[in-house]
């Protein structure tokens, strides 16, 4: 019998953990193997008491070399099989001048990169791949690339069943803003916007698209875990303020968007692997 895997593909350390730490604990967890694939080294990230890139006391290889053994230890925390590190460099943030470089993620050719995931994918032959949508979420020059990324590959081979992209609903911020504000701990403000009716627009349809909400509460330990482990990165966010006996609450759900399914599986769904098992 086929061995059930899920595969992830992540920008930077603490990717994996954020939008897939869930998923990817409660799979492990029921014995399907879990192979995550970070695309960067995440160089670019915060260095010692959160200094920034270009500022004096930022070493990218000393910030990659931390943000890499910390994906090690969320790994752990998750129950993730196999760590599968590609070692770009990262881009840095959309209004930042690093993703000029040539030798930086987002500008590496596609065709190398993605060679390098459908040689993974063949090595694992996962059923499950999971990755961001074609905005990256956030419009982070990596998160994009490893859309494209993944999506190339996926055109090359046929091997995954079924593809997801990562989804978070309005919804789903209000109440974690709301159960934190119960609690008297304050998240930071989302920034005041001007009336943008496309963005809106583009909001609401992407919220629209989701297909597929797994129950995670019973794995969100796991999760907060893994989150606490990104210290160098995530220390001062609201991801590690959430109380242990709330996340629970807190990290009830993780949401996708189903691009593709060999399965035939109904939707709506609450399991990535519905139709295979």
């Amino acid at each position: 019998m086929t061995e059930l895997t899920l595969m992830a593909v992540h920008a930077h350390p603490d990717d994996e953990s954020s939008s897939t730490g869930g998923v990817l604990a409660r799979y492990s967890a029921e014995g399907i193997r879990t192979v995550v694939v970070t695309c960067t080294n995440g160089e670019l990230g915060d260095g010692p008491d959160h200094v920034k890139p270009d500022e004096d006391g930022h070493d990218p290889a000393s910030v990659a070399e931390v943000r890499m053994g910390e994906l090690r230890s969320a790994a752990a925390a998750l129950g993730i099989s196999f760590l599968e590190p590609l070692g770009y460099h990262d881009s840095g943030m959309p209004d930042w001048d690093h993703k000029g470089r040539q030798d930086v993620f987002c500008n590496v050719p596609l065709e190398e990169s993605s060679a390098r995931l459908v040689a993974l994918f063949e090595e694992y032959r996962p059923q499950v791949v999971v990755t961001y949508d074609e905005r990256g979420g956030y419009q982070h020059p990596d998160h994009i690339r490893a859309h494209q990324l993944t999506m190339a590959a996926i055109a090359a081979t046929d091997i995954p069943d079924k593809v997801y992209l990562t989804a978070r609903g309005r919804a789903d911020r209000q109440r974690m803003r709301d159960l934190m504000a119960e609690r008297g701990i304050e998240m930071p403000e989302p920034p005041v916007l001007a009336p943008d009716p496309e963005r809106d627009k583009r909001m609401a349809d992407a919220e629209a698209r989701i297909t597929t909400t797994v129950d995670i509460g019973e794995y969100a330990p796991q999760k907060l875990d893994a989150l606490t482990a990104h210290a160098s990165q995530l220390d001062r966010s609201f991801w590690t303020r959430v109380p242990r006996d709330a996340c629970g609450l807190m990290f009830a759900h993780e949401r996708f968007i189903r691009l593709m399914d060999k399965t035939a599986a109904p939707l709506p769904e609450d399991d990535l692997f519905a139709g295979l098992r």
